[in-house]
């Protein structure tokens, strides 16, 4: 693989490849890489495994702390490939404001989608 990102790469079976392509890609790619799987309604209903995740979406934490956790996306960070939810922050011990806590947009479930958009229900009813 060449030094600098390249969209005609094909994937690789090794880990630092993985990774280096994935921090050199350029912000309109990182948003496409930032899906999240859809639940089982939502499965059937758009014949579709997983999408992008956007700010308005209703989510489940499936991993870590905050698991079980239904919320809805606050924040969406491409450049970290972060997602910030509403009802999940951390409490400061000096009493504080408390702080938003990050998460990985494969660790969460979409249960409902934000369909403000008409090009996003194209890209959904697609396939």
């Amino acid at each position: 693989m060449k030094k600098d990102w390249n969209k005609t790469w094909n994937s690789s079976t090794q880990p630092r490849k993985q990774r280096k392509f994935r921090h050199n890609a350029p912000i309109h790619i990182r948003r496409k890489l930032m899906a999240s799987t859809l639940s089982k309604e939502l499965r059937i209903k758009y014949k579709r495994r997983s999408f992008p995740v956007r700010v308005g979406d209703k989510v489940k934490v499936l991993r870590g702390q905050f698991k079980g956790k239904l919320s809805e996306i606050d924040k969406v960070d491409a450049q970290n490939y972060r997602i910030y939810l509403k009802d999940v922050h951390l409490k400061k011990q000096g009493g504080q404001a408390p702080i938003k806590y990050p998460l990985s947009p494969s660790k969460v479930q979409l249960i409902t989608l934000n369909l403000d958009d008409k090009l996003r229900i194209r890209k959904l009813e697609k396939k």
